[in-house]
């Protein structure tokens, strides 16, 4: 869930109104044309009079974004880490229940030594909850509860799949009693989804 623009685009000799859609790891645009750039695809990104343009290997994209452009390069070529987009703070104490790579266990451990595995804390400020199928997602209740104050529970699920969908996942988050506040590219395979209590019962 990115940033989203109406703006003009130009890919070669193709130019069409439509939306460029800016996500963690890439820019799309759908018009007339359909375009699709990876960020490491890119090898130039410049902001010049309100336009963004790409330089990529397959030619220059060109996105009239007015004043968004400068903040769309800057995006683009200093794209914050996984756990900069995920909010886990330095020292914070975190759960994980499932399993998860062992790059981001990596990057966790770098930031805090007070993890637990295979159990919610109670004092936890930070959940991540691995979910391969909907089968899974019947913990989130047992989950929910072991939450307190402004706790956040990132829901981590593979992407594109017909067994388990983003839907499936927000469903039994608010069922839990949770509200769905944002939404990350957590790997090339799967998606992160935050949950919080909802101000009212904190």
């Amino acid at each position: 869930m990115g940033s989203e623009v109406q703006c003009t685009a130009r890919w070669g000799k193709q130019e069409s109104e439509g939306k460029a859609l800016l996500e963690t790891s890439e820019i799309l645009f759908r018009g007339d044309f359909r375009l699709k750039i990876a960020f490491a695809t890119i090898k130039s990104a410049k902001a010049v009079d309100g336009e963004l343009r790409l330089q990529t290997a397959e030619g220059l994209a060109v996105f009239h974004l007015g004043a968004t452009a400068e903040k769309w390069r800057d995006k683009i070529l200093h794209p914050k880490s996984r756990i900069e987009k995920l909010g886990v703070k330095t020292e914070a104490k975190v759960s994980l229940l499932g399993d998860f790579d062992p790059e981001f266990l990596d990057e966790l451990g770098k930031l805090t030594k007070s993890v637990s595995k295979n159990k919610s804390a109670p004092d936890s400020e930070w959940i991540f909850f691995s979910a391969d199928s909907t089968e899974n997602l019947a913990a989130l209740p047992k989950i929910s509860r072991s939450m307190k104050g402004a706790a956040a529970l990132w829901i981590v699920y593979p992407k594109g799949q017909k067994h388990i969908t983003e839907n499936d996942v927000l469903r039994a988050g608010r069922k839990a009693g949770l509200k769905d506040v944002k939404v990350v590219g957590f790997s090339s395979t799967n998606t992160a989804l935050k949950f919080v209590i909802p101000l009212s019962r904190r």
